[in-house]
Parts: structure tokens; sequence; C-alpha cells
């Protein structure tokens, strides 16, 4: 099965792929490419895996970090692999260090890859709504600064995630967003009844214009609608499937 990742031009200059869920050694329901340490696939598959992910990216497999994700706005900054004391809970990595790649897994939140080409630093986020709305790529854009980064130098990619004509959410979910900021009722559409669908990905790129960052754009392919490259949280939960694959998408210097 051929390996499979996602590039974007945006990016150029720094090593970095959102890979699908194609070229593992998975099987069943995480046919292929699972990378979810949290999954209920085998540590030696997922382990097998991430080294095929690592090789792709030029580094070694103890060099690929990922954190426990939380849903939070919580950032690592990176300077050493592997983790001298396992995985943080954080939901972004920001580094300066070359040979250490950061990689985010997702089955329907957003990924989303930072780049400073000439200051040398680069980051990755996990954007689910909560950490969206909370925050988390404001946090990455802030740590990428401390870095030494020029926000009017940082570009930002976010990946496959699920789209809105699949997310579909409930009045009290819209109500958390309008509570926030009325204006954010434009990344909603009414749906069917009292449901609404929500535009993940174009609220994730709205964020980071706002924090008027050099570019911001969406790769533009659904996790949800791409059974055959993605997994997806949500399809699995429609299915009635126990459990779901995790995709990773990775960044290094």
């Amino acid at each position: 099965m051929p390996r499979s990742f996602l590039s974007d031009p945006a990016l150029d200059g720094v090593t970095h792929g959102f890979f699908t869920r194609l070229g593992g050694v998975s099987t069943g329901l995480y046919t292929s490419l699972n990378c979810g340490q949290s999954s209920d696939d085998t540590s030696e598959n997922v382990a097998a895996n991430r080294a095929i992910v690592a090789d792709d990216m030029g580094v070694a497999p103890e060099n690929l970090l990922s954190v426990y994700q939380i849903h939070s706005p919580d950032v690592v900054t990176v300077t050493e692999a592997p983790w001298p004391d396992g995985r943080p809970k954080a939901d972004a990595m920001v580094t300066r260090t070359k040979g250490i790649a950061l990689g985010i897994l997702t089955a329907d939140c957003a990924p989303v890859l930072f780049a400073d080409v000439g200051a040398g630093v680069v980051g990755a986020a996990h954007a689910g709504w909560k950490g969206a709305l909370g925050g988390v790529t404001d946090s990455t854009i802030a740590a990428m600064i401390r870095l030494g980064a020029s926000r009017e130098n940082i570009v930002a990619v976010v990946g496959p995630c699920i789209s809105q004509r699949a997310y579909e959410v409930g009045p009290e979910f819209f109500e958390t967003f309008l509570t926030e900021d009325p204006a954010f009722s434009r990344f909603f559409t009414n749906g069917e009844g009292d449901r609404y669908l929500f535009d993940l990905p174009m609220f994730v790129v709205d964020k980071l214009r706002q924090a008027e960052i050099k570019d911001a754009g969406w790769i533009g392919r659904c996790t949800f609608s791409e059974p055959e490259d993605f997994f997806s949280y949500r399809r699995t939960t429609h299915a009635g499937e126990p459990d779901y694959g995790r995709q990773i998408s990775v960044i290094r210097l």
C-alpha cells in the first residue's frame, strides 16, 4: 500500500506532511497508518506506523513527538527528544531545534502546522472546537514569538478535518459560541430542525487571520466525507464502531 501525505506550498522551506490513513501496517478498524497511541490498536502496530512517518519526515522514530491532547490552549516548547518524562498534557508544540518532528493526532479535529522559515521556528496545534475557541492557535503563535519568530512572517495551514457539511451540532453548541462573540454566528448555517452546521476549518482560519500572521489557509479536505483516505471519529460514531484510528500531521526544521 502506498504511503500518502499531503503538503502545502505555504509551508515550503520546512519538512511537513498531513498524513492520510494510507500506507501503514494496521488492520481492521485501524487500516492502515493509525498513529493514535490512545487507540485500542496494538502498541506494536502504532509504533511501526509512527516509524514509517518518522522515516518519511527524515527523523529517528524517537524524535517524532506527540503530546497527550486534552482540548486545551496549552503549548509545550520542545528542546529535546524523546520526552524526558513521557508525553505532557497539552495541545500544541513549538520548537527551534532541528531534527525534532512535532506530530499532531486527529480524527475530525483540525491539525494546524505553523512555520517562520526565516527565524527557524515551527509549531503544531490540535484545534478541536473547544481548543480553537479557547485560543490554542493564539497560544501557539505567542510561543513561537517567544522563540524568535515574527508575527508578520508566520504562516499556518489547517489540515484535513471535518467540514461544515458534515458537522451537525445542537443549539447548546451554537449558544456557546454566541456567548463568546455574537459575530461567531457567521460560522454556522441552519440544519434540520433545531440543528446547525458548524464550519470548524474556517473558524480556525479566521482565528489565525485575526492574529495578523503572514498567511493562513485550509488544505480543503474533509475527514468525515473521505473514508478511504481519513479516519473520522464522527463517522465511526455514526457507524456504531467501537474505536477509530488517528492520522498524524507533522512538521520539522
